[in-house]
């Protein structure tokens, strides 16, 4: 992998493919991009140059305590530089809040974002099994249960125990430990409290921004992106068909070649940058 330094001087680790505007992939929780999920970035580097990078704290990228979202998102401002001063940002899942938080603080050097499945949750009911979560996964990686905090965030999401039990054994559980303290970078500080849509944040959003969730995924998600995608100003929603969680990287890159791609008229002015 290439690298490029931070501004508090933290090393991340990126890949580059293809030709064309810029893309940056933002990826969600846990996941490595070091790791070898490179099939988007190919269906995709036919018309762009993609950026795939392991988030701070992941893989090939160092780390620089104590955490905060404006760190990440100087990352991710490194990386626009290096591509040349501007750039497309696609997140998925909860790395979708922090392009949509990324595109809120750069101003013009993002042009455009899509996000896929932003795991917010409007459901009042929802809210004390996440603030319970929270506070599990803190008391776990505090005490150096990283596996535990793993676990945890399995149980969460309705892995069910036998699986877990499993996986814990497989050869890659290891790799999940090493990641682990970043569960709270993306549950608890990106997505934080409440669990619920932040309107007002992404009203702030002001580049074009599609936001999709599949129909076949937990009966929340579309929820949400409707919610999102209605607060957003130039703000557009895709339901995509048969599509879970892991949505296929098939079924996704057509959806964001012509969203990139499409031409738009220039919203307002942005607001010069600043932090969120």
């Amino acid at each position: 992998m290439n690298t490029v330094s931070s501004r508090d001087g933290t090393t991340i680790g990126y890949d580059r493919q293809g030709e064309g505007p810029a893309l940056i992939v933002v990826d969600g929780a846990l996941t490595v991009h070091s790791s070898g999920s490179g099939e988007l970035g190919r269906l995709l580097a036919p018309r762009f140059t993609v950026y795939g990078f392991d988030r701070r704290g992941r893989g090939e990228s160092g780390d620089t305590l104590p955490y905060a979202v404006d760190r990440e998102i100087d990352d991710i401002e490194a990386l626009i530089d290096r591509a040349g001063g501007t750039a497309f940002l696609y997140g998925h899942s909860s790395g979708a809040p922090l392009a949509m938080r990324a595109a809120i603080r750069l101003g013009r050097k993002v042009s455009k974002i899509a996000m896929y499945e932003p795991p917010y949750n409007n459901d009042p009911g929802a809210q004390e099994s996440w603030s319970q979560y929270l506070r599990q996964l803190a008391a776990a990686l505090a005490d150096g249960r990283r596996g535990d905090a793993v676990a945890l965030f399995m149980r969460f999401v309705g892995t069910p125990a036998e699986r877990i039990d499993g996986m814990r054994r497989a050869p890659f559980w290891p790799g999940l430990e090493a990641v682990a303290p970043t569960l709270a970078y993306d549950h608890a500080a990106i997505l934080g409290e409440p669990w619920s849509v932040p309107t007002d944040q992404a009203a702030r959003v002001s580049v074009p921004a599609l936001v999709m969730a599949g129909d076949a995924s937990l009966p929340f998600m579309p929820d949400t992106a409707r919610v999102l995608g209605r607060a957003i100003p130039q703000g557009q929603l895709r339901t995509l068909e048969g599509q879970t969680h892991e949505v296929s990287p098939g079924v996704l890159a057509p959806v964001l070649v012509e969203f990139f791609t499409a031409p738009h008229r220039p919203g307002p002015a942005s607001p010069p940058p600043g932090r969120t």
